[in-house]
């Protein structure tokens, strides 16, 4: 692929500021909460249930549309199938004031998750990607020539296909766009797609299987990051839950705020947006670690995925 074409002459600050692709996955979860997660072959009774909006990428859009407020434009691309959830999907998309680009699939259907919570807030997931999983480099093509000279930050995750990740990775560097990677779900990277990233932002564990190395504090974080940096990443952000996250820019742990967690789904979204809103308006890094902190915060204490996601003006109260 000749990534040339998605070279463009600079822009000026103002211009760029406003613009945030996410590419990504969308679901619809299916949620039970109950006293706690079945063993395998263990049957827990008692549960509520919930059927909530979700998918990592349409989570993100989300966090990254109510928490930029009027002065962000979020263009969310993800694969729908040709169905009720699809629909659902768009009809929501533009109810948060986002320019969803969705192709429609019309052999998969709309992605599903289903979704158990214990009552600590600790989920397991379960995910059937559906038309996520055939999101194509020709699917996003037209809109990425239309839409990357506007852009400030492009925001990805792992629940779409992996080439179509690192196309989308690779044409935004040729555009000069920085590429913010969300690893999850957990999986082995190709080396070109290292060398675009300006942030990658694991999680304890899927920094341990990106690196090999077991993260549970800030000394074994660095040892992750310096292993993801040589390989050609520019920022690492590693989260540890309840203890912070530890960045390599600062080189130093980020204590997360104190709250009592509910229902963790969507937090590291939720966190992932926050952040990306907060480096797109020019804020220094410290700063948009404590902005994302307080997005993710908030979100743990309340249930569901996108309904969990608070809007600007409530981390500014």
């Amino acid at each position: 692929m000749n990534y040339n074409r998605f070279i463009t002459k600079p822009l000026n600050t103002m211009q760029k500021k406003h613009t945030i692709i996410v590419l990504g996955s969308t679901n619809t979860d299916m949620v039970i909460r109950s006293r706690r997660i079945p063993a395998p072959g263990e049957t827990v009774s008692g549960g509520t249930f919930l059927m909530n909006p979700g998918g990592k990428g349409a989570n993100q859009a989300v966090a990254v549309a109510r928490l930029g407020g009027k002065a962000t434009k979020c263009i969310f691309v993800a694969k729908v199938g040709n169905d009720l959830f699809g629909r659902d999907t768009a009809r929501r998309m533009k109810a948060d004031g986002i320019d969803a680009r969705l192709i429609v699939d019309t052999h998969e259907p709309s992605g599903t998750a289903l979704i158990l919570v214990d009552k600590n807030g600790q989920n397991c997931i379960s995910v059937a990607l559906g038309a996520n999983g055939t999101l194509s480099s020709d699917d996003i093509y037209p809109i990425f020539k239309e839409e990357l000279p506007l852009a400030s930050a492009l925001l990805m995750q792992l629940e779409t296909p992996l080439p179509t990740v690192l196309f989308a990775a690779q044409a935004a560097k040729a555009a000069g766009v920085p590429v913010i990677l969300n690893p999850a779900p957990a999986t082995k990277l190709p080396s070109a797609l290292y060398r675009c990233l300006e942030w990658i932002t694991p999680n304890e564990s899927e920094a341990e299987l990106l690196t090999g190395i077991p993260v549970t504090d800030a000394a074994s974080a660095a040892k992750a990051a310096k292993v993801l940096q040589k390989r050609g990443v520019k920022n690492v952000l590693i989260t540890l839950g309840a203890k912070g996250c530890w960045c390599s820019l600062t080189q130093k742990l980020h204590p997360a705020n104190k709250v009592k967690a509910v229902d963790c789904v969507a937090a590291g979204d939720t966190f992932n947006g926050a952040f990306v809103v907060a480096l797109a308006e020019g804020r220094p890094c410290e700063e948009a670690i404590a902005f994302a902190q307080k997005a993710s915060a908030i979100s743990v204490t309340r249930l569901g995925a996108q309904s969990s996601v608070p809007r600007r003006d409530e981390i500014q109260a």
